[in-house]
């Protein structure tokens, strides 16, 4: 049996738009928040460019599923696209706090993501082939979220 280690690769701070609320889904509330920028640091860093979204369906129960696309430019020039998509849980004063943009110790709430990454940039063309996991928190106009490796 392989056990996988983590290891830290970045941290993704991306600034948020507007909330666009699309009204109700299949599953649950439907929203579109923009993903406007932001900043990439750790064993690679760069800039969140202002493209991409989380397209979120907040379920019945409170709890979110999270659907990002977006991409980042490293400082040295290449553009990776993450595709980040996970759940947010925890109980309902605490997510209610969170959905008011208060500073909330995300210990308290559970903020879990699986990423892809995607470059055509050879520098970097072993993020197309590993998957990463992360730990995330929700901010008043941004979200934060520590990738790590899967090995």
């Amino acid at each position: 049996m392989i056990i996988p280690k983590l290891t830290h690769f970045c941290d993704v701070e991306v600034t948020l738009g507007e909330v666009m609320q699309m009204g109700p889904g299949r599953a649950g509330q439907r929203r579109i928040i923009p993903i406007t920028g932001g900043r990439v640091s750790g064993k690679i860093s760069g800039t969140v460019l202002n493209l991409g979204a989380d397209w979120q369906t907040i379920l019945a129960d409170g709890s979110a599923d999270i659907d990002t696309r977006y991409a980042f430019e490293t400082d040295d020039g290449a553009v990776i696209e993450i595709v980040n998509k996970g759940t947010r849980h925890g109980p309902p004063e605490v997510l209610e706090a969170v959905a008011r943009g208060e500073d909330v110790d995300p210990a308290l709430y559970y903020f879990r993501t699986y990423a892809r990454l995607e470059t055509g940039d050879e520098r970097y063309a072993w993020v197309n082939r590993t998957i990463f996991v992360g730990t995330g928190q929700r901010l008043a106009s941004a979200v934060k979220v520590s990738l790590f490796a899967v090995n």
